[in-house]
């Protein structure tokens, strides 16, 4: 009996074991409560004491001031240019910008690849002289197109300059719809000689002999014309036409591209009537000398200019033309007569103004003055009257400063009729009659 209980309670001592150490293990394991911190005494921030200030010397005082940035310096630093729909708009932004003096955003429009390093120089000359006033109104001007629908010529006007340093060039290129300036053209700076035109390629000749004709400078519209297939009379015509027709360039592609060939170029001149209305256009024609030598105007077509001129001058008719071809060659102006009259109207006076100016220019030019009548009256009396006619415009010529023997008169009566007096069946022509009444005068000169 003994020996079967021996186990049994060996088998009751080793649970016993087991869970003894079962408790100190977990005792063991479980950790400690840390200890409580020690209460904080709150302490009350001492107030902040601001820090003496030091005196700024003046120096340091002057350089913390902005001072305005070198505007060589500010378009030196221009981005690639901006591109606009419309090129007005975009030579407006340049405009103000360079009337604020603000050279950060007027390199930022015109861009890196049109300012080269002559003219960023220049327009910093500009702008340290005197400050730059643009013309008002129309301060911004199409000149022309370059390339049609491709390229085109702008200008700003600046505001009582003289001419030839009165506007500034930009040349636009076109790009997915949208315009930016290829290059810009400065005036002349003070000092230097002012070239006959700015611009001398094509459209910079046919550019500047319009605006002399406008200025009614005929002197300086002959420096760009071919003289001897541009004749005198032409010239001193379109000049008269432009002053007594109240034409001027039309603001919207005044001249455009026709064809670009390397030695010649066509574009269409397009007028506008007082009151801005379209009123006609004319072709120019300009060749370039196979040398390299300069370009010129070598033929002005008038007739579509000289349409306008008889429907809103003349009353319609055609042929009271200031501009008839000569028989002999070139051209001539005309003046007009009312029936079995000598006298000058004001119209006619204004027309002989233009040409005292031009032979006020050199002394050493003479015209001839041709008169005519129609075939009413006799012979006899119709050259007397013819005499007369030629006779008083010579005295207005000579009143207003030409030399006489500037002057040659001849009285061909009604010898020379330019238009019928009478009709195929014999009758009465007045309108041709009218054309008859007429002074010519011949300018060509060379």
């Amino acid at each position: 009996m003994s020996d079967s209980r021996f186990p049994i309670a060996f088998l009751f001592g080793a649970v016993a074991l087991a869970a003894g150490v079962a408790v100190l293990y977990v005792n063991r394991s479980t950790p400690e409560a840390p200890p409580a911190p020690p209460a904080q005494v709150e302490s009350k921030p001492e107030p902040e004491t601001e820090p003496k200030s030091e005196p700024i010397p003046a120096t340091q005082k002057e350089s913390m001031v902005d001072s305005p940035k070198d505007p060589e310096a500010a378009l030196a630093n221009a981005g690639v240019g901006v591109a606009e729909v419309n090129p007005a708009d975009l030579l407006s932004k340049i405009g103000t910008a360079l009337e604020a003096g603000d050279f950060d955003t007027l390199g930022k429009l015109i861009g890196r690849d049109a300012l080269d390093d002559a003219t960023r120089k220049r327009l910093a000359q500009m702008a340290t002289g005197e400050q730059i006033k643009l013309r008002k109104p129309d301060t911004v001007q199409e000149v022309g197109e370059l390339e049609l629908n491709n390229r085109a010529r702008w200008a700003l006007w600046l505001d009582g300059a003289e001419t030839g340093r009165d506007r500034i060039f930009f040349d636009l290129k076109q790009s997915a719809g949208k315009w930016s300036v290829q290059s810009l053209t400065l005036p002349p700076a003070p000092g230097d000689p002012i070239p006959k035109a700015v611009l001398v390629d094509s459209l910079g000749i046919a550019d500047a002999f319009l605006q002399a004709t406008l200025r009614q400078e005929f002197e300086m519209a002959k420096e760009f014309a071919e003289t001897s297939t541009v004749s005198d009379a032409k010239i001193a015509g379109l000049c008269i036409l432009f002053e007594e027709g109240n034409y001027r360039l039309r603001p919207e592609k005044p001249l455009r591209a026709m064809f670009q060939r390397p030695d010649t170029a066509g574009y269409l001149a397009r007028v506008v009537n007082a009151d801005g209305s379209d009123a006609a256009e004319f072709s120019m024609v300009l060749r370039q000398p196979g040398n390299g030598g300069h370009w010129r105007v070598s033929d002005v077509n008038l007739d579509q200019l000289l349409a306008d001129y008889a429907r809103r001058v003349a009353g319609g008719d055609v042929y009271y033309s200031p501009l008839v071809k000569n028989p002999k060659g070139g051209d001539t102006l005309v003046l007009y007569f009312g029936f079995d009259e000598d006298v000058l109207a004001p119209r006619t006076e204004r027309q002989m103004e233009i040409v005292a100016q031009i032979l006020k220019t050199d002394r050493d030019k003479q015209l001839t003055i041709s008169g005519h009548t129609d075939a009413l009256g006799t012979e006899q009396y119709n050259e007397q009257l013819s005499a007369r006619r030629a006779g008083i415009v010579k005295d207005f010529l000579v009143k207003t400063g030409v030399r006489e023997d500037q002057i040659i008169t001849l009285a061909r009566g009604q010898s020379q009729p330019r238009r019928p007096n009478f009709t195929e069946s014999g009758g009465d022509n007045p309108e041709g009659r009218r054309a008859n009444r007429r002074t010519e005068i011949y300018l060509d000169f060379d």
